[in-house]
């Protein structure tokens, strides 16, 4: 089993990592000719590519709004993170890193809180391999071509995906008691 990472360690790591990925976000931009994001924004003009970007940061805040309110219900034992946690989704370049641990700890949550509440017991699945693939198909979006465009729209099916999975999860809350038995036997088996 992997022993925990030291915090200071964790938080030099995130900061390489956010660097890499403002790197990696600035690259396209620097370029004598457009590529990549710069060059599909480009195709929409300045107020197209504005208005796009604050819808998309409006919908990135009703999913994290929506995954605070699934920590928020999950009982304070079984949380791995605090709600407020999840708002570190709308700080770039650090969200593409801290993405990950994020749904970490939401999976976890829910898995830890369906062992005593028994909506959620009849869940299949709490959104691992569909959250972690957002998350890692994010980062492929990043690549400044063709290759980056099909990584971006992935990581948006699976990101769409994934909120549909983490509303069925709040809903189960909702309809559940903490300390109710789960209707069915066990913890469905998602991959962390």
């Amino acid at each position: 089993m992997l022993r925990p990472i030291h915090p200071a360690l964790l938080v030099a790591i995130k900061v390489l990592l956010s660097a890499l990925v403002a790197w990696a976000l600035a690259y396209p931009f620097l370029q004598p000719e457009p590529v990549g994001l710069a060059k599909e924004l480009s195709v929409l003009g300045v107020y197209g590519a504005l208005f796009l970007g604050l819808v998309f940061l409006a919908l990135v805040a009703a999913y994290a709004n929506d995954l605070r309110r699934v920590l928020a219900r999950v009982s304070a034992g079984n949380r791995t993170a605090t709600p407020r946690s999840v708002w570190w989704m709308l700080v770039l370049p650090y969200n593409f890193i801290e993405d990950f641990f994020i749904i970490h700890a939401v999976t976890t949550s829910l898995r830890r809180e369906a062992q005593c509440r028994g909506g959620l017991g009849q869940m299949k699945s709490f959104g691992a391999r569909t959250g972690f693939g957002w998350c890692a198909a994010q980062i492929g979006s990043l690549i400044p071509n063709d290759v980056g465009s099909l990584f971006a729209l992935l990581a948006l099916v699976m990101w769409v995906i994934h909120w549909r999975l983490i509303r069925k999860a709040l809903a189960a809350l909702r309809a559940s008691r903490p300390g109710a038995q789960p209707a069915v036997a066990g913890v469905p088996s998602d991959p962390a």
